[in-house]
């Protein structure tokens, strides 16, 4: 197979409420099933919803987790990849065996796998955990997929280790944009009144979405972890209000040359879909790079250092980091 066509979504999640979710995801998955798509990736934790899970106790994260492959929500998924021949992908809350919660972005094949990622640098609260392995995994279509969830992808040595298990297409759900960052040059939050007159001022709202706490942001770093690690992207997002910040949307196709293949611009719910041309992988210029890679000299990669921080803690710390905070000497 030389063309495979993907799909990505973004969508305002209902938050807390997965029925309500999932009849959206099957509406695009339909939608998708219609236009011949085989792979579709929708956002972190969209059937649960995201950030209003920050605030809440154990028992809160606890009553919306389920079990994976077990839980219903997973087996209403498989019955989709089933029903339409498709990999679906798409984010939510999972309680361990051992009763730890994770964020974790499930992907059920039409062949009746179910593939899981749990964020390796989960922030959202206390209560959540993070995973301790990469994914990447084999389709039918014989293309590898890798899944890397939202931060997982702003950590350059994650995508890095996913291309080298042999990634072809990576999977990076996302709710982002619109945030509060502490980096003064980074994002920034959006008026959740745009939203609100979105139907009055589109543009305005558009503005924002295209401009530095949106598109622009995601331009500065997204396209090189494709062209880098010689792979395709599926960028997935929400979009719209997120108990008081505002997601971006800019749901989007990237080659392994960091070009941009499909995207979308829409300030509501919206698919995009491409045809990806498999024969651009292997003379990508990241694919060609990564044999010259010399791993004897990388061994301070994998050395802590003594300034790492847990994934919440160096999230939300608002404390400078120096030149000394980064090196043993």
């Amino acid at each position: 197979m030389s063309e495979i066509r993907v799909a990505t979504v973004q969508f305002q999640h209902a938050p807390g409420d997965k029925a309500a979710n999932m009849a959206v995801i099957e509406g695009f998955v339909a939608d998708a099933a219609a236009r011949d798509v085989r792979i579709i990736a929708f956002p972190e934790m969209c059937l649960t919803g995201y950030w209003h899970c920050r605030t809440l106790s154990a028992q809160g994260w606890l009553d919306l987790a389920e079990a994976v492959p077990a839980g219903p929500t997973t087996r209403a998924l498989l019955g989709l990849a089933r029903a339409h021949q498709m990999a679906i992908g798409a984010g939510l809350v999972e309680v361990a065996g051992d009763g730890r919660i994770y964020n974790t972005y499930v992907v059920v094949l039409p062949d009746g796998r179910v593939e899981r990622h749990r964020k390796l640098h989960a922030f959202e609260s206390q209560h959540v955990s993070s995973g301790e392995a990469f994914t990447v995994f084999d389709t039918p279509w014989g293309v590898r997929l890798g899944v890397l969830i939202c931060w997982d992808n702003n950590l350059v040595e994650n995508v890095r280790a996913t291309a080298l298990m042999g990634a072809d297409i990576l999977l990076a759900p996302h709710q982002t944009g619109g945030t509060a960052s502490r980096s003064p040059h980074a994002m920034g939050t959006i008026d959740p009144a745009l939203w609100r007159a979105r139907a009055s001022d589109p543009e305005r709202l558009r503005g924002e979405f295209q401009g530095d706490k949106g598109r622009g942001w995601l331009m500065r770093w997204l396209p090189a972890r494709a062209h880098d690690n010689g792979l395709f992207v599926l960028f997935s997002n929400g979009v719209g209000e997120d108990a008081g910040e505002v997601r971006t949307g800019n749901a989007m196709i990237i080659d392994p040359y960091g070009r941009i293949v499909a995207e979308t611009d829409a300030i509501e719910a919206a698919m995009v879909w491409a045809d990806l041309d498999l024969d651009l992988l292997p003379l990508s210029t990241g694919r060609r790079w990564i044999r010259g890679r010399r791993p004897e000299l990388y061994s301070l990669l994998t050395e802590r250092q003594g300034h790492e921080l847990p994934p919440l803690e160096a999230r939300f710390s608002t404390e400078p980091v120096g030149r000394a905070s980064l090196s043993k000497t």
